[in-house]
């Protein structure tokens, strides 16, 4: 190579690094993800939040980062949390693990787009105007599965027709407790049976809830829906086990750990909506005009193991109802 050429090409190559370092610091657009919870029972979830966002082209660490926030299940600690990813100025803030995280969400901010998931009515609770318009920076996936609590009592009823009274699991700490204690009430009123309702805030409240279930002689416990709880799944799976207390629960993961029964939504399959969602919106989309999405897949598993251990017999219309039986 002549000298003038090898100049020239040295000079080109030295013209284009500036380029490329300025393409290197070009920062990726963050989301933040907000969950009241923990990462470790939301790791299946999580994974179908990933893959939503794949089917949108974005692929964490490439060309789109995750910031996540964890509460632990200290729901006085979502608002700081919130506030922390707003001020870091996230392109999408994603709010999972229910009602408390996605009220912290929109109460800290009015401006950045919101992709929310959750359990209860979010028209009722004031986060959207429609479910088909939700208007403003906020939209969605309702699980429905709070409205499921009658659904969960009637097949503890079913499996144990005799039973004379059903234990309920509550968390005081949701916005919507009141809410589902009445539905609650309500099917057990509507099918004459007795309940006595529980509640549980934190770790030691979980013990106490269950040694008064022994205490009432409780044929049953129903689970209600709450990410706490879903945070605490092993604890509640082990003294129900060893309390030889029959429950039902909202997620499948319950029944696949050692659970009786479980009755709710595919939850990985609503995050999958929610990674599409945060994707349309990096991409310009916004969502006051992207409709709530609402849950119609549910499912009921029946873990057959358990159900020898507690020397208990699924009706055989109860196994056909089932979606999934674990032996």
């Amino acid at each position: 190579m002549r000298r003038r050429e090898f100049i020239s090409l040295i000079g080109g190559v030295a013209a284009m690094w500036p380029l490329a370092a300025r393409a290197q610091r070009t920062p990726l657009p963050v989301i933040g993800f907000l969950n009241s919870v923990s990462p470790q029972p939301f790791a299946n979830y999580v994974a179908g939040f990933r893959a939503g966002l794949k089917e949108t082209g974005y692929i964490d660490g490439q060309n789109v980062a995750i910031e996540f926030r964890w509460a632990e299940g200290h729901y006085d600690r979502l608002p700081g949390m919130a506030a922390d990813l707003v001020r870091r100025q996230v392109a999408v803030l994603v709010s999972t693990g229910g009602a408390p995280s996605v009220v912290a969400a929109k109460a800290a901010t009015s401006t950045i787009p919101i992709v929310f998931t959750i359990a209860v009515d979010p028209v009722q609770l004031g986060l959207v105007a429609s479910l088909s318009r939700p208007g403003g920076n906020i939209t969605g996936v309702n699980f429905l599965t709070a409205a499921l609590e009658g659904k969960r009592l009637g097949l503890l009823r079913a499996l144990l027709p005799g039973i004379q009274l059903i234990a309920v699991l509550l968390n005081p700490n949701r916005p919507d407790h009141a809410d589902q204690t009445r539905q609650v009430q309500e099917a057990a009123a509507t099918n004459s049976q007795q309940t006595h309702i529980l509640l549980a805030g934190n770790e030691s409240e979980i013990d106490a809830a269950f040694a008064t279930a022994v205490q009432l002689h409780a044929g049953a416990m129903l689970i209600a829906t709450d990410q706490f709880f879903n945070s605490q799944r092993d604890k509640i799976i082990a003294l129900a086990a060893r309390h030889a207390i029959p429950a039902i629960y909202e997620q499948r993961e319950y029944a696949q750990a050692g659970g009786l029964m479980s009755y709710g939504t595919n939850y990985r399959d609503g995050y999958r909506q929610v990674g599409v969602y945060a994707g349309r919106i990096l991409k310009g989309e916004k969502p006051g005009d992207l409709p709530v999405v609402q849950s119609t897949k549910f499912e009921f598993v029946i873990n057959l193991k358990t159900a020898k251990a507690l020397g208990l017999e699924v009706p055989p219309n109860l196994s056909a109802e089932a979606d999934e039986i674990i032996e």
